[in-house]
């Protein structure tokens, strides 16, 4: 018999996107990876706003698998810190290598996915 359960699309979908914009990229000799977020945050303002978008288009995958309110409002703690960080020069910048928001967004839905499969058994 398999046990074995699929994580909700919306999860894998969200764990995707997480990575394209917080560590797709690796740097090679310094270990650090980044994604779109660093990019597209380097456009002044625009780019912030850009990427805020698509942080909250994690959060609606979030509501989409019933992902408690209490914790979505963590996952937009989250991306507002990392919105302003980023609206500060060089900081943000900065912040944008080192404070993965949507990858600590999607480690609160993975957590909370894997609670709820725990509770079925």
């Amino acid at each position: 018999m398999n046990d074995m359960v699929q994580a909700p699309k919306a999860l894998l979908k969200a764990q995707k996107l997480a990575n394209l914009t917080d560590s797709k990229i690796r740097i090679p000799l310094l270990g650090i990876r980044l994604g779109l977020d660093f990019l597209v945050g380097l456009i002044p303002v625009v780019g912030d706003l850009i990427m805020v978008a698509t942080s909250f288009t994690i959060v609606g995958m979030a509501k989409s698998m019933q992902v408690p309110r209490a914790l979505r409002v963590s996952m937009v703690k989250n991306i507002a810190i990392d919105f302003l960080l980023g609206v500060i020069p060089f900081v943000g910048d900065l912040a944008d290598l080192f404070y993965k928001s949507n990858q600590k967004n999607v480690r609160i839905m993975e957590r909370w996915w894997l609670s709820q499969q725990h509770q079925k058994k």
